[in-house]
This record gives C-alpha cells, structure tokens and sequence, in this order.
C-alpha cells in the first residue's frame, strides 16, 4: 500500500518530513520491515529508553507510517507498533482548482427590450403571435412563449442573472444562438450584418449570407410553412482574459474583465443590427423548436 502526498496538503506534509528527519524513527521503519514491535522491543533494539522511543512512535503515528494497537501483555496491555505504509510518493504539482460551470438558457421570447422595424413577428410551437409585421405585438405577453422571433432592423434585449458571477470571478464566456438574415418568406442571397452586444459593449459581428430556406429546419412544426425561414447557422461567441472571439476567431482585444459582468444587477445581452451596418438584412432568433439545432439562447460560464 502506498501513501501520495500533494503540495497543497501542507499539514500532512509537513507531519510527513519531521517524521523523516531523524535517524532513530528511520531505523523504526527499517525494524518494523520484518513485522511488528511493541515500544520496549524498539527500545531494546536501538539502545534507548523506552520513553524515547514512545515520542518517536507517536510521530510516525502522527504522520500516518504506522499505526498501534493496543495488546494483552504479561504486565497489562502493551503498545504494538505495525507498519502502515510500504512507499510514500510525494507530488511535486498542485492539484488544479476544480472549473465550475454555470449554463444559463434563454427562451428568445424573454426580451425585455426592444427597437425593431418590419418585417417582424414571432411564433410559438403552436400559432403566430398576435399579427405579423406589427412591432406592437412585440409586447403582448405571450411573448414569452415565443419560439422564433425576427425583425428587419433594429435589437431585442435580453438580461442574463449574474449572481454567480458576483461570489467568484468569471473566467470565460461563451454565447450561443442559431441566426440568419430576415426577409419576406426566405432569401438564399440576403446578407446581413449581425452584432452581439454584452452590457452594451460590442462583441463582434457575422455577416450572415441568407435568410436561409429550400429545406425545412430539422425542427420546425408541420403547421410551419415551407415559404417561410427554416434555420440558421449556430454562432458561438466566446470571451476570456485574452480577448473576444466568433466562431473560434479572434475579433478584438477586449477581454472578460472589459465587459463587467458583476458590477451590475445583470447581464445584458443584445442581438440586432448596428445603425450604421453595411448590410441591414435583419436577424431570424430561432428558439429550440425551430431551426436544426434545439436550443435557447445559451450562456455557458465558467468560474
């Protein structure tokens, strides 16, 4: 049987070296090779009191070499003294820190902002929500149902709890929705430029290339008209101390500490359309009964 020892476990440690420092609990160990001793028998073989090598016992003891056992003897009970461990192994290496992760879903319907223009709407798994193209629907509290929502300009807003993040450090961020492009019904060439915002610091952009259809989204309900936008691409925006990155590639400097995830009562996230963007091609948020891939928005930290 063998003892392992890590760095961090300093009592231990340390318990382990003072037994080890000395030359008379060395020859214990060598002794108690060929099988177990009492106390005086250990005394008589290395010339010491029996006192002595009662102290030395009990700091082999301490560190977990051997172990006692308490045994009928001629004059009352008598200490035997057996030996614990065959091998100690000592790691030099602290054990890393355990990463916690927190993953956090977002039905795209719990906005709690909005600026949009049509064309727009949304759907649950069952029904269109209130009229399509009609930014007034966009407050009606079914929203919260919502399935897939779109809009041709503009954001929707979303606030992510960030509790944990207030009792320990954030060390990534990861954020992942399936997007496309938005038009009337679907448009293979219809790019559109769409950003992502954390606390209102910009966290890059995709150019998506189509409103895309031709084929049903793997799963769109039957009812779901075959016209219409069927899925998008999953994008992955992903933040640590080192900088931003979409989909694996570097779009800024900015590290995690920039965005401030625990300075407020939330996170907010933004998805839409820059004013000034190139191509306003509107954006397609597809929740997890429509699309390919079945999922939310999806925040996935780790501390």
């Amino acid at each position: 049987m063998g003892k392992r020892i890590n760095l961090e476990e300093e009592k231990e440690l340390m318990a382990l070296g003072k037994a080890l420092s000395s030359e008379i609990r060395q020859k214990i160990l060598g002794l108690l090779q060929e099988g177990p001793l009492c106390v005086n028998e250990i005394a008589e073989f290395l010339n010491i009191p029996a006192s002595s090598a009662a102290l030395h016992v009990r700091v082999l003891e301490e560190a977990e070499l051997i172990r006692t056992e308490l045994k009928p003897g001629i004059r009352g009970s008598m200490k035997l003294c057996i030996r614990q461990e065959t091998s100690v192994v000592l790691d030099l290496q602290k054990k890393s820190k355990e990463q916690r992760e927190e993953v956090i879903s977002m039905p795209v319907g719990n906005y709690v902002d909005y600026k949009i223009t049509p064309t727009c709407g949304m759907v649950n798994e069952e029904e269109y929500i209130d009229g399509e193209d009609e930014p007034r629907c966009f407050y009606d509290p079914r929203r919260t149902t919502a399935k897939l929502v779109w809009f041709s300009s503009g954001y929707l807003e979303y606030r992510f709890p960030n509790a944990g993040m207030q009792k320990e450090p954030v060390k990534s961020l990861d954020f992942s929705a399936e997007l496309c492009s938005e038009t009337a019904d679907y448009n293979l060439d219809c790019p559109s430029d769409i950003t992502l915002w954390i606390n209102g610091i910009e966290a890059g952009t995709w150019t998506c290339p189509s409103d895309f259809g031709g084929r049903r989204g793997k799963l769109n309900p039957d009812w779901w008209e075959d016209k219409n936008s069927q899925y998008g691409n999953l994008k992955n925006w992903h933040i640590d101390e080192t900088g931003t990155y979409l989909d694996g590639l570097q779009v800024s400097g900015r590290g995690i500490e920039a965005y401030a995830l625990a300075e407020g009562p939330y996170v907010s996230v933004r998805i839409g359309i820059k004013e000034d963007a190139e191509h306003v091609g509107g954006v397609n948020i597809f929740g997890n009964c429509f699309g390919d891939y079945p999922q939310d928005l999806v925040m996935r930290l780790k501390y």
